[in-house]
């Protein structure tokens, strides 16, 4: 106790940096600067837990309470600053979780923790409630937590009309984390309004009670107006490869499951997770999937090193050409063929009208990579100008004027 005691008095002694900049309504609008003000309180508390984990906890959990209140005001319209906070938030829950504590302590934290969920008006930090059996650490505290959330949590699900309890998803956190599986099932499906983020405990729980059949219909069961399709995907994705059924896994789904910020982005989370299925396979399937994109995979052909079919694709639909030129570019040497495709590739989208604030120069940059990608395969001069010539039909247009002049330049 008196350990607990002096421990506490210790760690209230300690001076935050981060703690004076985040008082509430600290920021105005912008989010620029209260993104670098997070970055630097987690290098803050990581660099304290490399000489004291206890207190760099103590700091991870001050910092989640005064994030709401000094967020509040803050444009978060882009979705940079909320992203920024949900990486906070998985950067301090291990934090937190790692540290030596006793009962009493881990306990006054996590209703700290609590208050502040409750308190989260925007909300910006609904996301700790998924981890608050990681944040319980042991299975008896979780079991305590669920205790008592339980009644108003069956009070909210069960009442007519809608209903909303911060409480929900910690205490479906908190019964899976003190293996109570059976009960997150029963709490899960009493839902009136089918909630994925409340179903998809009750999916983890029928797989850690030996059902993943069931699990896997529940989660189907779970589509929907407003469901999130692609989090829903990658939970049945895991059942099935759990199960080693990954050919299923990959035909039901592989894309709507890996589906990223950009094309290169799914096309390399595919092939990281199915790493026994040949690249054009998928690249065919992406293809087949989203009909008239096949330029936007143009970089994921390219990055596996798939240079024809990169060309052909960027052929079939429109390919940002300055990426094309940035390709002809690299690969100059290494791949002349390919760099002459991408090259005549950028000359024909831009003749076309494609691409962002095109300039003359993107046009003579694209060009000069023909010319110099020619040179590399011994491609006659004439035969590249007659390559030109065949895009340009309109010599009055925007490109036609300005390869006009280059090669009049040229001639002299």
């Amino acid at each position: 106790m008196l350990v607990s005691v002096l421990t506490g008095i210790l760690m209230a002694a300690h001076k935050w940096t981060f703690a004076s900049r985040f008082k509430r309504n600290a920021f105005g609008w912008r989010s620029s600067l209260p993104i670098q003000r997070l970055k630097e309180a987690v290098t803050e508390i990581r660099s304290a837990a490399r000489s004291d984990r206890v207190l760099a906890a103590e700091g991870a959990v001050l910092l989640l309470e005064k994030l709401s209140p000094a967020l509040e005001h803050v444009d978060s319209s882009s979705g940079a600053l909320g992203g920024a906070v949900n990486r906070v938030i998985d950067a301090l829950v291990p934090v937190i979780a790692a540290a030596d504590v006793t009962h009493a302590v881990r306990q006054r934290w996590l209703e700290r923790l609590f208050d502040a969920l409750q308190d989260d008006r925007m909300p910006y930090i609904e996301s700790l409630g998924e981890q608050w059996g990681t944040l319980c650490v042991a299975p008896e505290l979780a079991s305590q937590w669920a205790d008592q959330l339980l009644p108003l949590v069956n009070h909210v699900l069960g009442a007519e009309g809608y209903n909303y309890f911060v409480g929900t998803v910690p205490c479906l956190s908190a019964l899976y984390a003190a293996g109570r599986f059976d009960e997150v099932v029963d709490l899960a499906n009493r839902d009136r309004l089918k909630f994925w983020w409340y179903r998809r405990w009750a999916v983890d729980s029928l797989v850690a009670l030996g059902r993943p059949a069931d699990a896997l219909r529940l989660a189907e069961a779970s589509r929907g107006l407003n469901a999130p399709e692609s989090a829903i995907a990658r939970a049945c994705e895991a059942i099935l490869l759990d199960c080693g059924m990954t050919q299923e896994a990959y035909q039901r789904y592989a894309i709507a499951a890996n589906r990223a910020g950009t094309y290169l982005a799914t096309f390399r989370a595919i092939t990281k997770k199915y790493p026994t299925r040949p690249p054009e396979s998928i690249l065919a399937d992406l293809v087949r999937c989203e009909p008239g994109s096949e330029g936007k995979l143009f970089a994921a052909a390219k990055d596996a090193g798939l240079f024809d079919l990169a060309v052909s694709l960027s052929r079939q639909s429109p390919t940002d050409p300055k990426t094309l030129t940035r390709a002809a570019r690299d690969y100059v040497t290494k791949q002349p063929h390919f760099a002459i495709g991408c090259a005549l590739a950028a000359l024909r989208w831009i003749e076309a009208g494609y691409g962002y604030e095109i300039t003359a120069i993107d046009a003579l940059d694209a060009y000069d990579a023909l010319v110099a990608a020619a040179a590399a395969s011994e491609t006659p001069r004439s035969d590249v100008d007659a390559l030109v010539k065949q895009l340009i039909r309109d010599s009055s247009s925007f490109i036609g004027r300005v390869l006009d002049a280059r090669l009049q330049l040229d001639r002299r």
